[in-house]
């Protein structure tokens, strides 16, 4: 008889619930749900307060419609895993609560994901064969680092934004071009139509693997005052902040991998729906590695990557108790001290 794990996603703006369905360690995703908040359009950035009361008010509901879809009882659930951190503390904890009720109830074990080991293991649900070691870029609104992955469960962090992420750099752009949120889709549309006029820095380009995005966003600022006194096109800064940000992503993975020689790179997170990056890495890595990625859908938040590193986990019998708590700053499991060393500048 197949196992069945419920996974739980409510780090953020997205209530997502998915149900995974297999043996041994190649489950298959039998459904997955995912519900976003559009009401934070309207403060043009995420209001935490806004996202719990919507979290309590659609996780059940959404839980329910991943259990039907999935044609799964509730009492077929063999374990549950949810979300346990890093993100928004309250959002978090409406997950944590929620699935620690419902493992209880229901007598079976509950697993703590890391949200971004999550990340990690969303390509492994349309490559059951992906293994590493493997070079990962996990990028995304709240979050940009490289990881060295010798195997699953054991990472060396190589490098990690000293401020800010790469995804909330594109937000923060697209509020300045007067574009909504959230931006990174509707920017790389924009940036279609323009070109590399402005030749934004590169920031810390050749200095480490370490990112930094908080300079770029202050150049961009400047660009678009003088845009709007000039009257000129937004698509052209769109296109030379786009460029920028790839730019430094790409180079920087490229010396991961010349660094540890793996041949595969891995990169996930909500910038990776951004499809100029991964056309971009791909080209990049010609010849060295190539690149996975999932498709959008499992790069957004979502409950299928929980579920997948709750699998993982749970296999490992890796569970926790009734004292499972939200964690914002949730440390990385498995973390390792890396002998890679930093490239010279």
């Amino acid at each position: 008889m197949a196992d069945v794990v419920l996974g739980i996603e409510t780090s953020c703006d997205e209530t997502s619930a998915a149900v995974l369905a297999g043996e041994g360690d190649r489950p298959e995703l039998a459904s997955l749900v995912i519900l976003s908040q559009d009401v934070h359009q309207v403060f043009g950035g995420v209001v935490p307060e806004l996202a719990s009361r919507a979290h309590l008010r659609a996780l059940d509901p959404v839980v329910g419609r991943a259990l039907d879809e999935a044609g799964v009882p509730l009492s077929a659930v063999d374990a549950i895993a949810v979300t346990q951190g890093p993100g928004l503390v309250g959002a978090l904890l409406v997950g944590v609560c929620y699935a620690k009720a419902l493992a209880a109830g229901l007598a079976k074990p509950l697993v703590g994901v890391h949200h971004l080991e999550g990340h990690l293991f969303a390509p492994a649900l349309e490559d059951p064969d992906l293994e590493p070691p493997f070079v990962a870029l996990i990028v995304s609104g709240g979050h940009t680092l490289l990881l060295d992955v010798p195997a699953w469960g054991r990472y060396r962090i190589l490098g990690e934004t000293r401020d800010d992420a790469a995804g909330e750099a594109f937000d923060k752009v697209a509020a300045l071009l007067g574009l909504g949120y959230p931006g990174g889709s509707v920017i790389e549309a924009l940036a279609a139509q323009g070109r590399d006029r402005f030749k934004f820095p590169r920031p810390m380009l050749h200095d480490g693997f370490d990112f930094s995005f908080s300079g770029l966003k202050t150049a961009v600022l400047h660009a678009v005052r003088a845009e709007k006194a000039e009257g000129t096109f937004a698509s052209d800064v769109a296109r030379s902040f786009q460029d920028a940000v790839i730019d430094v992503l790409v180079e920087k993975t490229a010396r991961a991998v010349e660094q540890t020689d793996h041949s595969i790179v891995v990169l996930g997170g909500g910038v990776a729906c951004n499809r100029t990056l991964g056309a971009r890495l791909a080209e990049r890595l010609r010849g060295m590695a190539r690149v996975a990625v999932a498709r959008p859908r499992l790069n957004l938040d979502n409950a299928a990557m929980i579920a997948r590193a709750g699998w993982f986990r749970w296999k490992r019998r890796e569970v926790a108790d009734s004292y499972l708590d939200a964690d914002p700053s949730l440390p990385w499991p498995g973390l390792e001290a890396g002998p890679i060393q930093q490239p010279a500048p």
